[in-house]
């Protein structure tokens, strides 16, 4: 029998909050983020990150989204709970919309979140040649062609379910070449990173602040046997990163108001005409995004969207 001892922390607040609000949740040390969508009643399933789990009646919502995070109960909780509300609050001064949102907090056994959820993520196609396979689930495919991503998410943000992952592996699938160099900035649980790789990257680099996404990196990079290629590191985006020379591509699937404290970084580690690719912008961040990268000397190539979310593939060019 488990004891009582983690804080089960419940923010609702819009759609476009969600994202933001989960990664200040992970940034803080969550031990798992769950983001319930706005669903309509007749549909069985919610898929959004970090889970893919069944309704109640109880569970779904209507409108905007209901985000849970999962906290050890010790004596640091009280000021990481104000920090936490802090950042929240501050949200608003990027124009990110938090709606009438509400937090509150429940008591929870480790057993009632830590596994339950498992039997719910299923093997999935996200892309043509992307499937992503719980490591608890087996699967067998016919095409030869499909490429298949082992994952287990464990704590860390992202299975791959959400539109910004189907975006940029997407857009990663338009412009990797054989043996491209290939940065992975705000990796989460690897899937980009994993991702490149399978499409002959000649190597990856692997980056998050989080201590837990780079541990889940990790785990899921040598669950593909990608060992020798990927490095994974602990680091602040782009800052103060060197490699032997200029990259390919960077890719960058995080929020509008952190790419925009990278793009210069990224254009300096960028071989001329190499491509950056920025993943999980709202629509109302979409022409900020797209003026201060052509401002600071890279051409849009190509601009991809889906459910209110952007993605561009950018090229460095001349300045």
């Amino acid at each position: 029998m488990y004891s009582v001892d983690w804080n089960e922390l419940i923010i609702k607040t819009t759609q476009e909050a969600k994202e933001a609000v989960a990664n200040i949740l992970n940034d803080h040390g969550a031990n798992g983020v769950v983001v319930e969508e706005a669903i309509k009643p007749d549909e069985r399933y919610g898929f959004e990150i970090g889970e893919i789990y069944e309704l109640t009646d109880e569970k779904y919502s209507q409108d905007g989204a209901t985000i849970k995070a999962y906290f050890l109960n010790d004596e640091n909780w009280a000021s990481l709970l104000e920090n936490v509300s802090k950042k929240i609050d501050e949200l608003s001064n990027y124009q990110i919309d938090l709606g009438d949102y509400s937090i509150t907090v429940e008591s929870v056994q480790e057993s009632d979140w830590e596994n339950e959820w498992k039997k719910y993520f299923k093997p999935f196609q996200v892309t043509d040649q992307f499937t992503i396979i719980p490591t608890w689930e087996s699967y067998d495919t016919e095409d030869e062609e499909q490429l298949t991503i082992l994952m287990d998410p464990g704590m860390a943000f992202g299975t791959g379910t959400h539109a910004t992952t189907k975006l940029s592996l997407l857009a990663l699938e338009k412009i990797i070449e054989e043996d491209d160099v290939v940065v992975d900035v705000g990796s989460g649980s690897g899937i980009l990173s994993i991702a490149a790789s399978l499409l002959k990257a000649k190597h990856v680099y692997s980056y998050d602040l989080d201590k837990v996404a780079v541990n889940s990196s990790i785990n899921n990079r040598d669950l593909n046997n990608l060992t020798n290629a990927i490095s994974v590191k602990q680091n602040n985006l782009l800052k103060d990163v060197q490699f032997d020379e200029k990259v390919d591509v960077v890719v960058a699937n995080i929020l509008a108001h952190i790419i925009l404290l990278m793009v210069d970084d990224a254009y300096i580690q960028l071989k001329e005409n190499g491509y950056f690719i920025v993943s999980g912008i709202i629509e109302k961040e979409a022409d900020t995004i797209e003026r201060v990268l052509r401002d600071r000397g890279f051409s849009i190539i190509e601009k991809m969207t889906e459910e209110n979310w952007y993605t561009f593939i950018a090229k460095k060019t001349s300045k």
